[in-house]
């Protein structure tokens, strides 16, 4: 099965890829690794904004951590030109605004965890990092970056 369709399924649509807000290109290839940009909490209604531990619980930031895997996929989906070139996720790192005490990054990663695994089923389970940060970009909840390898 297509990964595609295996998106159509799931009743997935992937959104645009995002264009980069500064100084940098939103992916870049090197041999079969994609390097995609961090890519922010942002809905169909714009950013999602939060600090996790203060205004927001783990349910909302593994959402707004899912938002940020759908990003990821179309990025990686513009840098190749089709999703079943994606060989494997290799590797995220997820960032959560988070308060100083608040402990539960992974459970809110595990919202884009879930996602690479549910479309791109043993490729997408990955090497990961998990950590809290005092602000985010914009005031947006989680930002991650991804590795891909590619055929």
């Amino acid at each position: 099965m297509s990964i595609e369709t295996r998106l159509t399924d799931l009743g997935i649509t992937l959104p645009d890829a995002p264009a980069p807000a500064a100084n940098y290109v939103p992916f870049a290839r090197s041999g079969n690794l994609v390097f995609v940009s961090g890519q922010i909490s942002q809905g169909e209604n714009g950013l999602i904004k939060g600090r996790l531990g203060e205004n927001m619980d783990v349910a909302a930031g593994a959402a707004a951590a899912r938002r940020c895997g759908l990003s990821l996929i179309a990025q990686v989906k513009a840098a190749v030109g089709s999703l079943d070139k994606v060989a494997r996720v290799v590797k995220l790192s997820g960032f959560v605004n988070s308060t100083g005490d608040f402990t539960d990054q992974p459970e809110v990663i595990n919202g884009c965890s879930d996602l690479m695994v549910e479309v791109f089923g043993d490729k997408g389970r990955h090497a990961r990092a998990a950590v809290s940060v005092p602000a985010l970009p914009r005031g947006v909840a989680v930002e991650i970056e991804a590795i891909f390898e590619v055929e």
